[in-house]
This record gives structure tokens, C-alpha cells and sequence, in this order.
């Protein structure tokens, strides 16, 4: 019974021992000492979705993973790349809806299209209702 009791107290006592956290990013709260490419940086972080909040932008939340974000495009920043080629760098890592810039991927036409051709097909209904109504 000994042995059983000290095994669970054991097998439980390991992750509340456990580190919960990983140490902050260097530059997720921190500004680039040049005021230019903070700048760059800060309208960069505007532009990106934060992945665990999903209503914010990186630059606006608190969530440790947009901390990690905010670092990585300070340090590339920093490092001499354009915030575009670091833009394509979020995209192909997490993907087109990281981005609250649309694509105009060819794949996305029909869902750019759609709205024209609903507005379209609804005027034609409402032209022939009205011939309608005019010939009675």
C-alpha cells in the first residue's frame, strides 16, 4: 500500500515540480533603439494575427506567443530584412490567415468573385420583377 501511495505521490508530484513557462522573448516588449526600425517593426506587428488570441494583432496582445512573434520580427528587423520578406516568413510558417492582409491567390478568386456575382444575379431577379409588374 506503502509503495502504491508513494508511487502516485510521486508520479503526481513531477509536473507541479515542473518549469510552467519558458523565459520571456528578449525583444517582446522591448523597442529597437533605432526609431526607424521600430517603426518598421511596430507596422509590421499591426498587420499580423496573433494565433492564440485570434481578434488581435500581435502588437496589441499580451499572449506569450505573440511576445515570441514580436521578438522574431524585431530581431529580423534588426538583422537588415524588409518587413515583407519576414511577412512571406509568418505566411509560409503559420499559414495565409496570420496575415490581415488579403492574398490574391488564384485559389481565392471564386470567394473574390462571389459577392459580384451575387449582386449581379440579384440585379437581373429585380430587373425582371419589375418587367413584370410593369406588363400586367
Amino acid at each position: 500500500m506503502r509503495m502504491v501511495f508513494a508511487l502516485l505521490l510521486a508520479l503526481f508530484a513531477t509536473p507541479l515540480a515542473a518549469q510552467t513557462a519558458l523565459p520571456p522573448a528578449p525583444w517582446a516588449d522591448r523597442q529597437i533603439p533605432n526609431a526607424a526600425q521600430e517603426r518598421k517593426a511596430k507596422a509590421l506587428m499591426e498587420t499580423i494575427r496573433c494565433l492564440t488570441c485570434q481578434s488581435q494583432s500581435i502588437a496589441d496582445s499580451n499572449a506569450s506567443m505573440a511576445g515570441d512573434m514580436r521578438s522574431q520580427i524585431r530581431e529580423r528587423i534588426m538583422a537588415g530584412e524588409q518587413p515583407e520578406a519576414i511577412r512571406a516568413w509568418l505566411v509560409s510558417r503559420y499559414g495565409d490567415w496570420v496575415s490581415y492582409e488579403p492574398t490574391a491567390a488564384p485559389i481565392l478568386w471564386p470567394l473574390w468573385a462571389a459577392p459580384l456575382f451575387l449582386l449581379a444575379l440579384g440585379l437581373l431577379l429585380m430587373r425582371g420583377q419589375i418587367k413584370r409588374r410593369k406588363g400586367r
